[in-house]
């Protein structure tokens, strides 16, 4: 991999599906060519309005539509709920456990090379290093644990609702209150990467004020092996 120009070794990933992944980094032969190369999974994130000819001719599939939105801090709504409230002291192990439930609209879960508890896999393991980051808000209704909402810097990343608690009209509740908190850490302006097929959560942060920026296509390609449990 020494003589490797646009590939970007993604280890988060690999520890999960135990074999090399990478992102690819341009959208020329050049950097696609190496991809027919080395055995591994791939990533290329390109503009909706690229040409994907080259893609398609070096075996990279639609995997998915990637959407940006942003909130500036002024155009935060901010919604309250009795008896929600937020804490960073939790019980990690039960945190985890809602994390084992939450993520299935990803596009891992989608990757036909990838199997399913390994894409769970991706995700828990996502968990536990906000965990030892400090990373995760706890979110309570009534003081039981209901879900968690993980950041880092000005990025929303994680936000996840045990099932008893869903459709409860909390979840706005919830994410309002951490997006303040993420704020009070010194941002102006908070950003977030959602599924275009996960239309609750975009809904859920366009109420919250947040404004779609950007839309970015995903793409991956399996060269060689397959992933399979070790």
């Amino acid at each position: 991999m020494k003589t490797a120009t646009y590939l970007r070794p993604t280890p988060w990933d690999k520890r999960n599906f135990h074999i090399d992944t990478y992102e690819v980094t341009s959208l020329t032969e050049e950097a696609l060519n190496e991809t027919d190369r080395y055995d591994g999974h791939y990533t290329i994130k390109v503009d909706p309005m690229a040409n994907t000819e080259l893609l398609f001719k070096h075996g990279f599939y639609y995997m998915d539509t990637m959407i940006e939105p942003v909130c500036q801090k002024k155009d935060l709504q901010l919604i309250e709920q009795e008896g929600t409230s937020i804490s960073k002291n939790y019980v990690t192990e039960d945190v985890y456990a809602i994390a084992e439930e939450v993520f299935e609209i990803s596009r891992f879960h989608r990757d036909f090379h990838i199997p399913s508890f390994m894409a769970d896999l991706r995700y828990m393991n996502w968990v536990r290093d906000l965990q030892e980051k400090d990373l995760i808000i706890a979110l309570y209704n009534h003081g039981e644990l209901a879900g968690f909402y993980g950041y880092e810097d000005d990025k929303v990343l994680l936000l996840g609702i045990k099932e008893t608690f869903r459709g409860k009209g909390l979840t706005k509740a919830f994410t309002s209150k951490c997006c303040q908190a993420q704020f009070e850490l010194g941002y102006e302006q908070l950003k977030t990467s959602i599924s275009a097929a996960n239309l609750a959560s975009l809904n859920l942060f366009i109420s919250l004020g947040f404004k779609l920026k950007r839309t970015t296509d995903v793409y991956h390609k399996l060269t060689g092996p397959a992933p399979e449990e070790k």
